[in-house]
């Protein structure tokens, strides 16, 4: 009789709640969020640090220009944590400014005079960027189809291939004058001592420390040119303790049509890396992501944006370095995220900590500017090792657009002789080099086809692959299935496919329904595992976990082989994605010894049908380039 009363508090204990919904003591909200902007600090205010050298701004209103920045972080990460109606994903993503816009701004200031007047341009492209992101939020996930790997990966590498002149302008200017000295050992021992201790701590150190590589590396470089007498703190004298910096500090913004399209592209760059970084998130802390989420992220993305154009600030996206320090600390709540961005609302009002940063000499500045900037370029690479490169579109596209973005970031005045205005398309690398891969790839992928692209690095698409013949088709996805023939086939036989979902299912029925001795044939067709080539290469390629053996190892796998073969007739496959590890490996094919041979067989299929499925996945990822945004920015956390 007592048993339905001893489980009704449990039922009215109320709604669970999920780790990332959880309020922390404050005690631990402070700490955590403290861990937050050390790790975002060095980052954060670089861009304004470069800007300002950059567009000739003294010293004063670089100052203004770092409290403005710490004080819109905090307000746009709150928005983005803790969320309002359709506004912010409610996820530990904490805001900072995108160094996507750090040259584009740069080529707006100085076409317009540089100096504090040329921010009103700035300014006014970054309200337009930022309202008009807030409305195609909700179409956002329609654009994407116009930013696949091909483009995106492209934009990236070309920000940071043109990043690294600025970077290297500082590492060589003198911080006494102001004026480039290229020649002085001294600011070449200064940058170079900074990317050393960057490099040494990533190398020496894991875990938060490794995450804050660049802060410290800054603070030692800082360090040793107070030391030598190169670091001058007279401006921390001078700035106030307590201060805000007012909206519109430098007068109303001015609205330059070139300009603002500059910046929307820019932020449709952004929102790419905020959708790949709101994914991974997700990931992170077991959230599943649906498509109003993203248009919520974007919503967030554009009101922060605004509201950086209006006070004295850039336009915003999620830090990677944060979401990866998330990942790391194990710590969920997006409360931590909120009261980090409370910490930045705080900063945003102390100009002496803005002036102690603004303080750091320009080569130390340098030298954690130009691994910074690489690091932006690496990323672009990375995204672009998903394309298909056999397919001489995608090539054109890459080729065309970074060659425009270097020929422009290495001689700035080619545009001189242009029109007022258009000039500025060809002022800024980045401005042209984004035009030219976004055209490229609308007239090579988009012009005259129809379909949704579902193979060849996103560049056929479904209505060609329903027009294919048998070799072609089979040239195509034949290794889906070791290219043997029947299966390539029985699936080419199932067009035409509605979507690719269907192309998917044609696939596994090919492999799980052909005859005995089809399903032999298929069976023998995968390598033995430890097989190798006359070179020595792994002839099971789809096994990482063996690809780099010892000599006692490999005679292990050898020898599971043998035995396997000798007791069913046919090679050990095992889906290497599921059992990465050599150890597991070994185990799972010793174990399965005991099988039955008919359940082997069987056993045997389900694998190559996983493999199938893999391989299959990898062939049309970059069709979506949502998943594709996703997957290669949770990559770069791993």
């Amino acid at each position: 009789m007592t048993a339905p009363n001893s489980i009704r508090p449990a039922a009215s204990s109320g709604a669970h709640v999920h780790p990332v919904d959880e309020v922390l003591p404050l005690p631990k909200l402070a700490t955590y969020g403290f861990q937050h902007v050390v790790a975002f600090y060095a980052g954060a205010v670089l861009v304004p640090i470069l800007i300002a050298s950059a567009i000739d701004l003294p010293g004063e209103d670089l100052v203004k220009l770092i409290t403005a920045d710490l004080f819109t972080c905090g307000i746009a990460s709150i928005i983005q944590a803790v969320g309002f109606w359709k506004i912010g994903v409610r996820l530990p993503l904490l805001q900072g400014v995108t160094f996507a816009g750090v040259s584009p701004i740069i080529a707006i200031g100085l076409a317009h005079g540089g100096g504090a007047a040329s921010l009103l341009y700035v300014y006014g492209a970054v309200i337009v960027a930022g309202v008009f992101t807030f409305l195609v939020a909700p179409i956002f996930i329609k654009l994407l189809r116009f930013f696949p790997p091909v483009v995106t990966g492209t934009l990236i590498t070309i920000i940071g291939l043109c990043l690294v002149p600025v970077g290297a302008h500082d590492a060589v200017t003198n911080p006494h004058t102001g004026e480039t000295d290229p020649a002085n050992v001294r600011w070449l021992l200064y940058a170079l001592g900074t990317v050393a201790v960057i490099v040494a701590i990533q190398r020496l150190f894991r875990g938060f420390l490794a995450t804050i590589a660049v802060l410290l590396g800054l603070v030692i470089g800082c360090a040793v040119a107070y030391a030598l007498g190169d670091m001058d703190f007279a401006d921390v004298g001078r700035a106030s303790a307590f201060g805000f910096t007012p909206p519109f500090l430098f007068g109303m913004p001015k609205f330059d049509v070139v300009a603002c399209l500059t910046m929307i592209i820019v932020l449709l760059i952004t929102a790419v890396e905020s959708t790949g970084s709101t994914y991974a998130t997700g990931e992170i802390v077991g959230k599943r992501i649906k498509p109003s989420d993203i248009g919520n992220v974007l919503r967030a993305d554009g009101i922060a944006t605004a509201i950086g154009g209006i006070f004295n600030s850039f336009p915003y996206t999620a830090f990677s370095e944060n979401v990866g320090l998330v990942r790391l600390t194990g710590v969920k709540s997006r409360w931590v995220v909120a009261a980090a961005g409370a910490i930045m609302i705080v900063l945003g009002f102390l100009p002496k900590v803005a002036a102690v940063v603004s303080s750091i000499p320009q080569p130390v500045l340098g030298g954690a500017a130009l691994t910074l900037f690489a690091t932006v370029a690496v990323v672009g690479i990375q995204t672009l090792g998903k394309v298909d490169f056999t397919d001489h579109r995608n090539l054109i596209i890459v080729t065309t657009s970074v060659a425009l973005a270097l020929w422009v970031t290495s001689y700035p005045d080619v545009a001189q002789g242009l029109p007022a205005g258009i000039d500025l398309l060809f002022g800024s690398g980045i401005s042209i080099g984004a035009i030219a891969a976004i055209l490229l790839n609308v007239v090579f992928f988009h012009l005259g086809t129809r379909g949704p692209r579902v193979a060849g690095g996103g560049s056929i698409t479904l209505d060609e692959v329903n027009a294919m013949t048998a070799e072609r088709f089979t040239e195509v996805f034949g290794h889906i299935v070791q290219d043997v023939p029947w299966a390539v086939e029985r699936a080419y036989a199932a067009r035409p496919f509605a979507d690719t979902r269907a192309l998917r299912e044609a696939f596994q029925d090919a492999v799980l329904t052909g005859s005995p001795a089809e399903q032999d044939q298929l069976l023998n067709a995968f390598p033995d595992l430890g097989a190798e080539d006359e070179v020595g290469h792994a002839l099971a390629v789809d096994h990482v976990a063996l690809s780099s053996l010892d000599a006692d190892d490999h005679r292990d796998v050898v020898d599971l082989a043998t035995a396997y073969r000798e007791h069913f007739g046919f090679p050990l496959v095992i889906c290497a994605r599921e059992t990465a590890r050599f150890d597991r490996v070994l185990r799972n094919g010793w174990s399965r010894m005991d099988n039955s041979p008919a359940a082997e067989r069987a056993f045997a299929l389900i694998e190559v049908a996983k493999i199938a499925n893999y391989r299959f996945a990898d062939l049309v990822a970059d069709a979506n380039p949502i998943a594709a945004a996703r997957f290669s920015r949770f990559n770069e956390l791993r």
